[in-house]
C-alpha cells in the first residue's frame, strides 16, 4: 500500500514496513500483559476512517497541480481525534492510519482528552514557494472541513508544516465558518491563538524524561554523556535543556552527518535546522560522525530525534548506550526493541518521552476555548507537572510487573482506552 523511503529500502529489518505494522504488533504484544477484551483489541486494530482527498494547486506559473491529502482518524473514545498534518512525498494512507494509533496511545498515557489522528499531503514541502504553500494548505483545509472540528479533530503541525502552516489552515476554516475558530488547530502562533512554549515542548519533554531516567539508573545527570541524531526542533531543545542541567551533549547531528566532542559541545552555538537548515557539520568539533555512527558512540544516552526507523536488526547488537530516549516518533523497530531488552539496554518510547507537543497543545485547545493565554512560566511548570505524572504511571508497571518502559507505556494507555471502550460501550 505504500512505497518506503530509500533509507528503509536499504535495511534488511524484516518489520521496516510501516508504523502501521510496527504501531499493531506493539499493540498485539501489550495485550500479553494487561486483560483487556479482545473485541477492544480488535477495534483498536484498525482506524475510524481515513479520508483522502484530492487538493488542487495552482502554480506560480500557472500550471495545475493536483496533490494527494490523507487523514486518518483512529480513535475517539476519550475525546476529539488529535495529531499533526504533515507535508512529505511519501506521506500516505498506510503511514497515517500507523501514526494515528501512536497518538491514541500517546494521549491515553499522558491521560489526556483526545483520541488519535493523523494526516498529510504527498509532497515535497522544498519545492514549493511560501504562496503555494499557502494556497495549497488552505485548499486542504476546506477538503477536510467536514471531518475536523475543535470538538471533532484538531490538526497540529508535523514532519514540513510549521506555526504559519496552521494559522493559515485557521483561517481557510474559519472563513468557511463564518466565524474565528481558533481551536480547530494548535500549534499556532500565539498572536492567533497559540501557546507560548509549544515548538519546545517535544524537545522539552524528551529532556525531561531523560533527567528522570538518568536519575531513575542511579547516575549523576553531571556525569551523563549524551548523543542526539536530529538537531531539529526536539533534538536542539532536548540538547539545550539537558546541556543546562549539567548533561555532557557530545555529539549531535543532522541530515549530512554529526560533530563529536568527547569532551562535550556548545550546544547553544550550534545552529538549529530552525536557525539555520543543515548547518551541524559547519560547527567546528573534534571529529565528524555519520547518522549511524552516532547511534553507536559509547555513551550512556542516545536519542533518537530525526526519522523513524534508525534501531534496527542490523544496527541494534552495535549501539553502546545504556539507554536510549526515544525522541523521534517510531525511530527503533520491533526486533531491535527485542535485542535492547535481551541486552538490558532501557528504551524510554515516543509515545512517553516526546509526548510533550500534544501535551501543550492540550494547554492551546484549553486557551482557545476559554479565550485565554498562559504565560510560558505556566505552560512549562504545568508541562513539568504531567510529564512527571505520566512517567510515575509508567515506572509503577515497569515496577509491578517486571516490564520493559514501552510495554509499561502500553498497558497504561490500553488500560484507559479499554476502560472508556467499556464504560462507552459498543453501538447499536
Amino acid at each position: 500500500m505504500s512505497t518506503q523511503s530509500s533509507q528503509q529500502e536499504n535495511k534488511s529489518d524484516e518489520d521496516l514496513g510501516s508504523a502501521l505494522v510496527t504501531a499493531r504488533r506493539q499493540l498485539e504484544r501489550a495485550t500479553t500483559h494487561v486483560n483487556v477484551d479482545e473485541g477492544v483489541i480488535e477495534r483498536l486494530k484498525h482506524p475510524t476512517r481515513v479520508e483522502q482527498v484530492s487538493v488542487p494547486l495552482k502554480r506560480d506559473n500557472g500550471d495545475v497541480e493536483v496533490f494527494t491529502g490523507y487523514r486518518a482518524q483512529h480513535d475517539d473514545v476519550r475525546g476529539p481525534y488529535k495529531g499533526g498534518l504533515r507535508y512529505h512525498p511519501e506521506v500516505n494512507a498506510e503511514e497515517c492510519i500507523g501514526l494515528s494509533m501512536w497518538m491514541t496511545w500517546k494521549c491515553a498515557v499522558m491521560d489526556l482528552p483526545f483520541g488519535g489522528g493523523k494526516g498529510g499531503i504527498a509532497v515535497d514541502p522544498k519545492s514549493l514557494s511560501e504562496e503555494e504553500t499557502e494556497r495549497l494548505t488552505r485548499r486542504f483545509a476546506e477538503e477536510l472541513r467536514h471531518v475536523i472540528g475543535p470538538t471533532m479533530d484538531v490538526p497540529a503541525p508535523d514532519m514540513g508544516t510549521d506555526a504559519q502552516t496552521m494559522a493559515w489552515f485557521m483561517d481557510a476554516y474559519s472563513m468557511q465558518q463564518g466565524e474565528t475558530i481558533t481551536g480547530i488547530v494548535t500549534g499556532k502562533p500565539p498572536i492567533v491563538g497559540g501557546s507560548e512554549g509549544r515548538d519546545a515542548a517535544p524537545g522539552r519533554s524528551v529532556a525531561i524524561i531523560t533527567r528522570e531516567a538518568i536519575e531513575y539508573y542511579d547516575k549523576e545527570i553531571e556525569e551523563t554523556t549524551v548523543a542526539v541524531q536530529g538537531f531539529g526542533s526536539v533534538g536542539s531543545n532536548a540538547a539545550k535543556l539537558l546541556d543546562d542541567w549539567g548533561a555532557k551533549v557530545v555529539s549531535v547531528s543532522d541530515v549530512n552527518g554529526g560533530i563529536y566532542d568527547p569532551n562535550g559541545l556548545d550546544t547553544y552555538a550550534i545552529p538549529s535546522h530552525h536557525e539555520e537548515p543543515e548547518a551541524v557539520m559547519a560547527h567546528e568539533a573534534p571529529e565528524t560522525v555519520t547518522n549511524n555512527e552516532l547511534l553507536e558512540l559509547d555513551v550512556d544516552v542516545v536519542i533518537p530525534a530525526a526519522i523513524g526507523n534508525v534501531l534496527t536488526e542490523e544496527n541494534a547488537d552495535d549501539v553502546d548506550a545504556d539507554i536510549v530516549v526515544e525522541g523521534a516518533n517510531g525511530p527503533t523497530t520491533s526486533a531491535a526493541s527485542e535485542i535492547f531488552a535481551e541486552r538490558g539496554i532501557h528504551v524510554v518510547p515516543d509515545i512517553l518521552a516526546n509526548a510533550g507537543g500534544v501535551t501543550v497543545s492540550y494547554f492551546e485547545w484549553l486557551q482557545d476555548i476559554n479565550r485565554r493565554q498562559w504565560p510560558l512560566e505556566r505552560v512549562n511548570k504545568e508541562l513539568e507537572e504531567h510529564m512527571l505524572e505520566a512517567w510515575d504511571d509508567v515506572r509503577q508497571e515497569v515496577e509491578a510487573k517486571d516490564l520493559t518502559w514501552r510495554d509499561a507505556a502500553y498497558v497504561v494507555a490500553l488500560s484507559r482506552i479499554a476502560e472508556a471502550k467499556s464504560t462507552r460501550g459498543l453501538w447499536p
